[in-house]
C-alpha cells in the first residue's frame, strides 16, 4: 500500500493507520455497514432496521470510526429531533464493492436453504 506523499504503509505494522482501517472495515458490523449504505444513503433508524442484531450502541461506534476513517460520510440536519443520515464516500463505495463482491460468492456457493 502507497500513502499519498510516496512512502508505503507497514500494513504489518500495529501502528499503521492503513491497518486500523482495515479493521474497522473488516470488524463484526463495519462490513455490513458497508454493503448496507452501496445502494442507498440511510438515517440511522433505517440502517439500524436494515442489519438485523446491531445494537444502537455498536452501530453509532461503526459509524463513528468508518467516518473517522474517510469511508462514510455524515450529515446533520438541524430539525427536532436532528436528522441524521449517513452514505459513502468514494472511498467508501471503492471499498464497499469487492465486499459485496465476496457476499455474493459466498451466497452462490453456499447450498441452497431450506423452506
Amino acid at each position: 500500500m502507497q500513502a499519498e506523499t510516496g512512502r508505503a504503509y507497514e500494513v504489518f505494522h500495529t501502528d499503521c493507520p492503513a491497518r486500523a482501517a482495515v479493521d474497522h472495515v473488516t470488524s463484526k458490523w463495519g462490513v455490513w455497514v458497508l454493503i448496507s449504505l452501496r445502494a442507498n444513503d440511510l438515517r440511522f433508524y433505517e440502517l439500524r432496521e436494515s442489519i438485523q442484531g446491531i445494537s444502537e450502541k455498536m452501530l453509532a461506534q461503526t459509524l463513528r470510526t468508518l467516518v473517522e476513517d474517510g469511508l462514510v460520510w455524515r450529515n446533520v440536519q438541524p430539525t427536532t429531533p436532528p436528522q441524521v443520515t449517513y452514505g459513502l464516500t468514494e472511498f467508501g463505495h471503492d471499498v464497499g464493492e469487492p465486499l459485496k463482491e465476496l457476499l455474493d460468492r459466498i451466497t452462490r456457493r453456499l447450498p441452497p436453504r431450506e423452506a
